[in-house]
């Protein structure tokens, strides 16, 4: 073995050395962690708070550069246990009612429902579920007659037609539905309850471990006072709460999720039809590119049924889609005509109606990007 061999060996037995020590650090640290999520669980504190974390990470930049070590990797390795930590520490939360007495989760079984029922009894609360076979048995009646809060988690075209259903649930309960839609489900509710109304939209996919860092919205309906401590308590869980008209909101779903999905389906059409072998394609992609295409993938992963209701729940949505087909008609013709000046005109045009925004994209999927080319995503194996 030459000398420069021998220096190299030992040189990565004392990293060998410095990693395991690492991976002791980090089990010490889930030790901690855990601690620290049981005092949570008792006292109600929320899991996740973003004060406690933005000082964290900035007191270790500031350590990080001080020691000649990159103040970007520390923060990456920071937020990476940090979510680890915050999704293992939580076996229980704090029940911020216990006077309740009954959760309902009518579609409890589905893929969206089980989240919430996990919650719900993560914090203590007795939770019973009633699935479509449930309808016809003599205790799903007694099960809904001693409820405190019905909440409505089937796919968005059953949604009205099983709110229709409880016209006889106790006056003080809570009836809340968590479908992508609010204008529709929010009246039917008020419409056919004459008590506590919420309208409830996770801004999340049935794939995601909790409420930790995620965004739902609330849809204000009837007796605010009445279930604001499900409110509170989604806080605890860790969810950011977006208060929002029924109205605001479905416009703004147009966008991100109508207009999206629709866009992503014609794509992986366009795909299919012409046919290339997503492997090679994969191969002469950068990162961004895996991204989108990854994206698409994602989509047809999933129910057809999930995004056939949500693209054809509103046929007032349509019209923005011929609206989008139009445009990208009009931006064709630019390549047709040979306009390459007229296209630079456009583009400059949206650039600035995006303003500081997009360069705030720019930048923040660049470090978003070097993550996934670290892991080597979605690349042919």
């Amino acid at each position: 073995m030459t000398d420069h061999s021998k220096r190299l060996s030992e040189l990565r037995a004392n990293i060998d050395e410095l990693d395991s020590e690492l991976v002791s650090i980090l089990a010490r640290r889930a030790k901690l962690t855990t601690q620290v999520g049981q005092i949570k669980s008792q006292t109600g504190m929320p899991v996740y708070v973003p004060e406690r974390e933005r000082e964290l990470i900035a007191s270790r930049r500031d350590e990080a550069e001080k020691a000649g070590v990159s103040p970007e990797l520390t923060e990456d390795l920071l937020r990476r246990i940090m979510r680890e930590s915050y999704h293992t520490q939580n076996n229980r939360y704090r029940c911020i009612n216990p006077d309740i007495e009954q959760v309902v989760i009518i579609g409890g079984a589905g893929a969206l429902g089980k989240v919430f029922v996990s919650l719900f009894q993560k914090s203590g609360y007795p939770v019973a579920v009633i699935e479509k076979d449930d309808w016809d048995k003599a205790e799903t009646d007694a099960i809904l007659a001693r409820a405190d809060l019905v909440v409505v988690a089937v796919p968005i075209t059953l949604t009205e037609s099983v709110i229709a259903t409880l016209n006889h649930l106790p006056e003080d309960c809570v009836l809340a539905d968590i479908t992508s839609v609010k204008v529709k489900p929010l009246q039917a509710m008020l419409t056919h309850h004459k008590g506590p109304v919420v309208g409830l939209h996770p801004m999340f996919g049935p794939d995601a471990p909790g409420m930790i860092k995620q965004v739902v919205v609330v849809c204000d309906g009837r007796g605010q006072s009445h279930y604001q401590w499900l409110v509170e308590q989604m806080r605890t869980w860790g969810a950011t709460i977006h208060h929002s008209s029924a109205e605001e909101h479905d416009s703004a779903m147009a966008f991100i999720q109508v207009m999206r999905h629709f866009n992503t389906f014609v794509y992986g059409a366009h795909l299919q039809s012409e046919g290339p072998d997503l492997d090679t394609l994969t191969v002469f992609s950068s990162p961004i590119y895996r991204l989108e295409l990854a994206m698409v993938g994602r989509l047809f992963a999933q129910s057809p049924q999930l995004y056939a209701d949500i693209i054809f729940n509103n046929p007032d949505n349509f019209a923005l889609l011929r609206r989008f087909h139009t445009r990208f008609g009009e931006a064709l013709s630019l390549l047709e005509n040979n306009d390459k000046d007229g296209f630079i005109r456009a583009f400059d045009s949206i650039g600035k109606w995006f303003g500081d925004y997009a360069k705030k994209c720019l930048v923040d999927s660049k470090q978003l990007l070097l993550k996934a080319d670290d892991g080597e995503m979605l690349r042919k194996p």
